[in-house]
């Protein structure tokens, strides 16, 4: 790379002034910038009129703009959960090895990132019961939708429709709408009963037409899934595929998806190593090994190397788009692999008995929450007459948007879900404040 190129475009850019020169007479243009229609409004003029300030004054500013923030109590979840994340996890995903690491497409040089991604994947195995997990997901709803697209490429018999739960967050509705629409398949709902699946209304609508089975355990409200094997059982006499949506802190206290029929695990993960993001995940998906070939993203397994010592390397990428193009199985083409290491290690701060008593806790929160918000006139709560994990949906007598935006006037977040629902989430950032959320709950009624 001559000195002229790096000074007059990137240092990146690996050619020559020369054979820019004969790239751009060969498509008959003067120069780069003839490559782009970029508007004159938007178009960078090579100043950004931004003035020059100090670092104290720039943490000055920053502090006071932080300042003008609500400081709220968040009972807020569906699908985003705040744990406490052990400063370990901080210190050493941010050493230079793991936060500055590309995708590990050379083993011999990425060997320490390679292992955590094969733990991480094995913690999946452990969690799931299923013998294959690829090493991340962009979030639970991409995972979800490529349970989707996968469930199309295996199923036997001719399909074209998904049914989900009534229940389902919105967003994650869409995304796999939007997948489903490019692949010619159709979702649709199966009606739920008191927070968990009609299992009934279920075994009337399937039949051959249908390509997959989507239920949640926990569901979005935080009802524990309770005829998981009973809805695996119909997926399975339709020949569908049947699709569980779990995290991974709940699947540590219940039923091991591979025991109630599960081919396929599909959720969050980022609930363990992240703060909430509310955006940014971490998908999981695990499955059966049948379906090996069929995973989206990326796999770590293990060999031996020259000397025949174990070594790790990423494993049949022949899936992968950059290799198959349009044959590939999914067009994921990435994975967030910094996210899922932080997952790891905190799980393996936690070990098996902390998983369990971190999960243990949300339980025994969110009951004691609702048991309380129960005895104030004008609530009622758990809506649903179900074992709930974390969070739990509340009947009130007053406007649902009403009594949130009170709440939040004193301090404190909560979903408002319908006209007349509301939903509240108990993890161990917030048992503290339990009793002081309860005491508003009486001042709003």
């Amino acid at each position: 790379m001559t000195g002229s190129r790096s000074g007059s475009g990137t240092p990146y850019a690996p050619h020559t002034d020369a054979e820019v020169a004969a790239m751009l007479e060969t498509i008959g243009l003067d120069e780069e910038t003839d490559l782009f229609d970029i508007p004159d409004p938007v178009a960078f003029d090579g100043t950004l009129d931004i003035p020059s300030r100090s670092e104290r004054a720039v943490r000055r500013e920053l502090s006071r703009a932080f300042e003008r923030n609500d400081d709220l109590t968040e009972f807020l979840g569906r699908g985003h959960y705040s744990h406490y994340v052990p400063s370990a996890v901080d210190h050493l995903s941010d050493r230079s090895e793991f936060l500055t690491s590309y995708t590990q497409y050379q083993p011999e040089i990425t060997q320490g990132f390679l292992q955590a991604l094969f733990e991480y994947q094995s913690i999946l195995v452990e969690l799931t019961g299923l013998p294959v997990a690829n090493c991340s997901m962009y979030d639970a709803a991409s995972a979800l939708a490529e349970a989707a697209t996968l469930a199309d490429r295996v199923r036997s018999t001719s399909g074209d429709v998904v049914l989900v739960p009534e229940h389902l967050r919105a967003g994650k509705r869409a995304v796999l709408e939007g997948y489903c629409d490019g692949a010619g398949l159709t979702v649709e709902s199966y009606p739920m009963d008191d927070g968990i699946a009609d299992v009934d209304a279920l075994a009337d609508r399937l039949d051959e037409t249908v390509v997959m089975v989507y239920a949640e355990n926990p569901t979005v409200r935080g009802c524990i899934e309770e005829r998981l094997a009973a809805i695996g059982d119909l997926a399975s006499d339709d020949d569908a595929l049947f699709v569980l949506g779990s995290d991974v802190l709940a699947l540590s206290v219940l039923r091991e998806p591979a025991s109630v029929g599960a081919d396929v695990v599909v959720g969050d993960a980022g609930a363990l190593g992240l703060p909430t993001s509310y955006g940014m995940g971490l998908g999981l998906f695990a499955c059966r090994e049948t379906f090996l070939r069929q995973v989206p993203g990326r796999l770590v397994g293990t060999s031996e190397d020259a000397a025949g010592d174990r070594a790790y390397t990423l494993t049949l990428q022949t899936r992968e788009q950059h290799i198959r193009k349009q044959r590939a199985t999914s067009n994921i083409c990435t994975n967030q692999a910094w996210v899922a290491l932080r997952a790891a290690m905190h799980v393996v701060h936690l070990g098996p008995d902390g998983l369990v008593d971190l999960a243990n806790e949300c339980v025994r929160g969110a009951g004691r929450l609702a048991e309380q918000i129960d005895d104030i006139s004008g609530y009622r709560a758990p809506l649903h007459d179900r074992h709930n994990f974390r969070e739990f949906a509340i009947r009130c007598d007053q406007p649902a948007p009403a009594v949130a935006s009170d709440l939040e006037t004193e301090g404190f977040a909560v979903h408002a879900i319908d006209d007349h629902l509301l939903q509240a989430c108990v993890t161990d950032q917030n048992t503290d404040a339990i009793t002081d959320l309860v005491d508003v709950f009486g001042e709003v009624a």
